[in-house]
């Protein structure tokens, strides 16, 4: 966008915005690094909210502020650098945490963590035990915030019951005619509607505690420190709302413990790495072990798979409804990540005893 410079000043920077560069990781928003140069040159990350996708961006960013000093508070008392293990958030000139421009868009703006780098791909069963402990550690300090402070900024989001719902009206209604092209995705959707509830029937009935979640847990949310390799902030923080840590857990071995990208089309590479599932876990339990149940535990290979297929059926439905959620880059895009996260649910099935039994290890 041509205008970026021109809304960073309506932030509280150090400095001038001088130049920008566009990131383009990501599904949802728009999101830009601005340099400005003052005393010292900073670098800062400048994100337009999607309220297409949020369609409440005050509280998306109430959420993100509140979380964030929440942690700051737990990391200065374990002797933690506050400036680079959680993100610090800019006011705008008015002093409110986001600035609306002329044509009602939505912006919010930290300042970049410098000297280090995300990978969209665990390289070694260490990497992945590495992600592990910063999540298990993100959540631990924040064991004892207030959920129900929380805005949920997406009802559902992690509803699996509901978005099988959405699935099949979206089924019934075909708007752009592509349920033709998706009949083997659809049957094995369809076959699979069992596996929806078990979260949240596990939350109703009080096995599955309600605490504060990520709901993004992908690896590629997570900084990691170029010099130690240590993953020291967690980052993209838009969905953080009350639900299960089994959420979270579930959606880090769907894209950690996979052995492909999540829109491979060659299924013969895409199958799920039990030593990746362990490497996760042992990270995870080192950090978490005080805040979470045995039955939580033990839940853990069914959690991938679950999460696994929710979000299958959410590039399903976005694919059947012609794109609009999910950013594409190729034609039926969205159908091939379908197709990958299905690949992944079917090898979960194949290695149910396996996954129990290293979970196993740890009870």
């Amino acid at each position: 966008m041509s205008n970026v410079l021109e809304i960073a000043k309506h932030f509280q920077y150090e400095g001038t915005a001088v130049s920008f560069e566009q990131c383009h990781v990501g599904h949802i928003n728009g999101t830009y690094f601005v340099t400005c140069e003052g005393k010292e040159k900073v670098r800062y990350v400048l994100q337009r909210i999607n309220t297409n996708v949020f369609t409440k961006p005050v509280e998306v960013v109430e959420n993100m502020v509140n979380v964030c000093e929440f942690l700051k508070t737990k990391i200065a008392a374990e002797g933690g650098d506050v400036n680079r293990e959680t993100l610090t958030l800019i006011p705008a000139l008015d002093g409110k945490m986001y600035y609306v421009d002329e044509e009602n868009n939505y912006w919010r703006t930290y300042r970049a963590i410098e000297g280090v780098v995300t990978y969209n791909l665990s390289e070694s069963a260490d990497m992945f035990r590495s992600a592990g402990c910063a999540f298990g550690r993100f959540f631990n300090r924040l064991s004892d915030f207030p959920a129900d402070k929380l805005h949920t900024t997406i009802p559902n989001f992690h509803n699996t019951v509901s978005r099988f719902a959405d699935l099949k009206k979206a089924i019934a209604e075909d708007r752009v005619g592509r349920v033709k092209d998706a009949q083997a995705e659809i049957e094995f959707a369809l076959a699979h509607e069992n596996i929806t509830s078990f979260l949240m029937d596990g939350i109703e009935d009080g096995r599955f505690k309600l605490g504060v979640t990520h709901n993004d847990t992908k690896l590629n949310n997570i900084l990691i420190d170029t010099e130690t390799n240590r993953g020291i902030c967690i980052i993209d923080l838009d969905t953080v709302m009350p639900g299960s840590l089994l959420f979270d857990f579930g959606d880090a071995i769907r894209f950690g413990a996979s052995s492909a990208l999540e829109d491979e089309t060659d299924l013969d590479k895409v199958y799920v790495v039990p030593e990746m599932f362990e490497a996760y876990v042992d990270g995870f339990l080192s950090e978490i072990r005080g805040s979470i149940s045995e039955a939580e535990i033990r839940a853990f290979p069914m959690a991938a798979r679950v999460i696994t297929f929710e979000i299958g059926i959410r590039f399903l439905e976005d694919y059947l409804k012609g794109d609009v959620y999910f950013g594409i880059k190729r034609p039926n895009h969205n159908l091939d990540r379908a197709r990958n996260q299905f690949k992944l649910v079917a090898d979960g099935e194949k290695k149910e005893a396996l996954l129990n039994s290293i979970v196993e290890k740890y009870i």
